[in-house]
């Protein structure tokens, strides 16, 4: 065998490995512990799989046993499948305290036959009210599909399916403030009746109780602390961390497209635009479209 084809046959192994440490399928109790509503998880097929529900006793929710800086943060999830109304199913990212960080994936469930909203949200040091809003382009209730956040020290970047739905870039340098504290990876399934459907005019219908979520893909890629107490995130900036890699620093050409298709075709609520909410144009707002 010749030297170029041994060094083109190392640097695919070498890919191949990298590849497989990153999408690597571990036991959830690895990473992960139960935060609340123990009676109502169940934890399924050898730890690959949980599953949350909720009745009108109570929700459920699980939680990273660390606390991470930076991080491609992911999860496998399908939502409650009935009528499901007032029913959020939660992925995020967030400190503690009243003044804390958070990075939000929110499914806002519906009536039978109308669109799932799925909504992502922004906390720092406390403030959030960024929300926006999609209508997937495909049923999250009958299948698992993968959401993703990147943070790093360049942008945060929400993912469905490796699609870019939101991009919030670092624009300290203009005033706009960005996460810095570590923060824990969470999930969980909740009541939300008071607003997560028509502004709350739509009400649980509980007689479609227990409601589950599916959660699998326990793997943590971050740059893990000991404690929020450690809190931070400079820390988990270095290039050995390869989600802080030059490419990922922006969007290439490609995911442009793909994120403009789809604040084209399925946003349906932007805060930035919001004027009633937000009189004063928040000055990250004129960055969100690249």
């Amino acid at each position: 065998m010749d030297s170029c084809r041994l060094s083109f046959f190392v640097i695919f192994f070498i890919l191949v490995f990298v590849n497989a440490a990153r999408s690597k399928n571990v036991p959830f109790d690895l990473n992960y512990k139960v935060t609340w509503g123990n009676d109502h998880v169940s934890i399924l097929n050898q730890a690959s799989e949980v599953q949350l529900s909720m009745d009108v006793q109570s929700g459920a929710g699980f939680g990273s046993k660390l606390s991470y800086g930076s991080g491609f943060f992911s999860m496998k999830i399908k939502i409650p499948n009935k009528d499901s109304a007032g029913v959020v199913t939660a992925f995020y990212l967030t400190s503690n305290g009243n003044n804390h960080d958070e990075l939000d994936f929110e499914f806002l469930g519906n009536n039978e036959g109308k669109p799932i909203t799925l909504q992502t949200n922004v906390f720092v040091n406390g403030e959030g009210n960024r929300e926006q809003r999609i209508h997937l382009w495909f049923d999250p209730t009958a299948d698992f599909h993968t959401y993703k956040i990147l943070w790093n020290q360049y942008q945060i970047v929400f993912y469905v399916d490796n699609i870019p739905i939101r991009v919030f870039k670092n624009n300290t340098n203009i005033g706009v403030k960005y996460p810095t504290q570590s923060m824990q990876v969470e999930a969980s399934l909740w009541d939300g009746d008071s607003w997560a459907t028509d502004g709350g005019q739509t009400k649980t219908d509980w007689s479609n109780a227990p409601f589950r979520a599916h959660f699998q893909g326990f793997n943590i890629d971050g740059c893990s602390l000991l404690s929020q107490s450690s809190n931070n995130a400079g820390n988990c900036y270095g290039s050995n961390y390869w989600w802080n890699e030059s490419n990922y620093w922006k969007l290439d050409n490609n995911q442009e497209k793909e994120y403009e298709k789809v604040r084209e075709k399925y946003m349906n609520y932007d805060y930035c635009d919001d004027r009633d909410k937000h009189p004063n144009i928040s000055p990250e707002c004129k960055y969100s479209r690249l």
